[in-house]
């Protein structure tokens, strides 16, 4: 029996043209520059142009997400694709379960809603060290991991069939 066939739809598609909203929670400055650094270079390597907007934590993210894209909607330059790039580290209280859970279900429901290509590299961690693993481009690259879940379903988006 053959192998299923598996392709990346990430680097089947060119992004050439297509421009994408960054998204990024500065309240750990050194992981979140990392996280960038890697969706850039992701976007970069793919042939899309990008946009960044910075806010202090990630519940911001989504409402931040939401008011670019209505202003891009509205001013006609649509972004095709949207970034998250941040970090919740484990602390004491039960903060952290609400900052990332809430994060994440506002940035599924944005997507679902918009039919919008969208990358979550908000980091849920428990330690700082892990996160600096994760967010750096030569170790982890989430940050290239959620620019390519984005190119990836930007590409299913633009593709003429379905797999």
């Amino acid at each position: 029996m053959a192998e299923p066939r598996r392709s990346s739809l990430a680097e089947s598609a060119s992004a050439q043209g297509a421009r994408f909203l960054v998204v990024e929670a500065r309240f750990y400055e050194e992981i979140g520059a990392l996280l960038r650094t890697g969706a850039e270079a992701a976007l970069e390597l793919a042939g899309a142009s990008y946009e960044v907007a910075s806010v202090p934590g990630a519940l911001e993210i989504p409402i931040a997400m939401a008011i670019a894209l209505d202003r891009a909607e509205a001013t006609g330059r649509r972004y095709d694709g949207a970034i998250a790039l941040g970090c919740v580290l484990r602390g004491e209280t039960f903060h952290f379960e609400i900052v990332s859970c809430e994060s994440a279900r506002a940035l599924m429901d944005l997507a679902v809603a918009r039919r919008l290509p969208v990358g979550n590299g908000i980091l849920t961690v428990d330690t700082e060290a892990q996160a600096m693993v994760r967010a750096d481009p030569a170790r982890g690259d989430k940050g290239g991991d959620a620019a390519r879940a984005a190119l990836a379903l930007h590409a299913l988006a633009q593709a003429s069939e379905v797999p």
